[in-house]
């Protein structure tokens, strides 16, 4: 039995405890027919649709749909002033396009653009993105290597970003992909693998921009990093191998090269010392000849003028050239027109031999005249007979 039934609650409570007065008023929450009511009411009259308590129903009724349909365009303004309304960053830009075509680029701050009939597209256009590559390519010299590399790019023309191609990221990995195959393929394994990656880099860089600027995508390359690249995991070992014998290879001509760098420098030296010693032996010669020419022709003059002082001089000069080169000793005879005699120092020609240039004293006695005994040395010597 309901609560509010005649009989069925002694007590005359409801369920929220409070006891009914005999005004029919109750302690407790408020009838939700009746609040609804006052708000549809106070609704009507702010939209002049209401009518007062004395109007008949149909009158009540047709107050009320107006005042439903004035809610309903009040909540569609504010959901249309809530989505028309927005914020661009100072990192962002925002593009509006009306009745699907470009209207204007819209920069940092509160902006406001009307829907359906303007669309809106904002993105972040100082923020450096990233794009991972990384695949088999086929060298200059047909070896197969694996080679990763990250593109860092960002959007310079948000506006040809968003309307000349459909995707331009897409766009942006497919020509990565042709101008890596591209250099790669024109380069040999050895410059890929080692000190020709920078270089590689730059050439994709600007392979790669020329590319996006043909497709007008408004995407700006900002560097092109190649990493290491290796062999596939298939032939690593053969291509360790290879490597391994390339560099011997590299290390032997290395050695060659520093050898001939070495010898070739050296015979030069020698050859260009031997040059200067025939240079010099032959400016002696010439030199020695003319002065031999030009004592002769003084010494003829000299012949001219004393024929027998000149003739015994040449002979003592003579004999004195000779006799220096011998080891002999001839001792002239006395007054008496004894013979002369032949000396032999066989001890000094020993230590001569053994290079020992010590003086040696000799006398040979003729007769009974000591004047006339010469005084023999070691040096070869030609002794006239004196006259007192």
């Amino acid at each position: 039995m309901a609560w509010n039934e005649p009989g069925g609650n002694s007590n005359n409570q409801d369920p929220w405890g409070g006891k009914r007065r005999n005004n029919g008023d109750r302690k407790g929450p408020p009838d939700l027919d009746e609040a609804f009511r006052k708000l549809q009411e106070s609704l009507n009259g702010l939209f002049g649709g209401g009518k007062k308590r004395g109007d008949d129903g149909g009158s009540s009724s047709k107050g009320g749909g107006y005042g439903l349909l004035g809610i309903g365009l009040v909540v569609l303004a504010a959901v249309w002033l809530y989505s028309a309304v927005y914020v661009v960053d100072e990192q962002e830009q925002a593009v509006v396009l009306r009745f699907g075509k470009y209207y204007e680029t819209v920069g940092p701050g509160l902006n406001i653009y009307f829907p359906p009939i303007d669309k809106k597209y904002m993105e972040n256009v100082t923020r450096e993105r990233a794009y991972t590559k990384q695949g088999q390519m086929l060298t200059e010299d047909e070896n197969i290597v694996e080679v990763p590399l990250t593109v860092q790019y960002k959007i310079s023309n948000l506006q040809d970003f968003v309307l000349n191609v459909d995707q331009p990221e897409v766009s942006l990995q497919q020509a990565t992909d042709s101008a890596l195959r591209h250099v790669v393929g024109s380069t040999a394994m050895d410059q890929v693998l080692t000190e020709g990656r920078e270089l590689m880099a730059s050439e994709i860089k600007e392979r790669l921009q020329r590319f996006l600027d043909t497709y007008r995508t408004g995407i700006t390359v900002t560097q092109v990093n190649v990493q290491n690249a290796a062999a596939p995991r298939e032939v690593q070992e053969a291509f360790d191998d290879v490597i391994r014998a390339r560099e011997d290879e590299q290390r032997s001509r290395n050695q060659a090269e520093t050898y001939a760098n070495g010898v070739v420098p050296e015979a030069r030296g020698q050859a260009q010392r031997i040059i200067e010693d025939a240079n010099g032996y032959r400016d002696e010669t010439v030199s020695r000849a003319k002065g031999e020419a030009d004592r002769f022709t003084k010494l003829v003059a000299e012949y001219r003028k004393a024929p027998e002082v000149t003739r015994q001089r040449l002979y003592l000069d003579t004999m004195q050239e000779v006799f220096s080169n011998t080891s002999k000793v001839l001792v002239t005879g006395n007054k008496n027109g004894q013979s002369n005699l032949l000396y032999l120092p066989l001890d000094k020609m020993i230590q001569n031999s053994s290079g020992s240039n010590a003086p040696v004293t000799s006398s040979a006695a003729s007769g009974n005249n000591t004047d006339t005994a010469p005084h023999v040395t070691d040096q070869p010597q030609t002794r006239t007979r004196e006259t007192r």
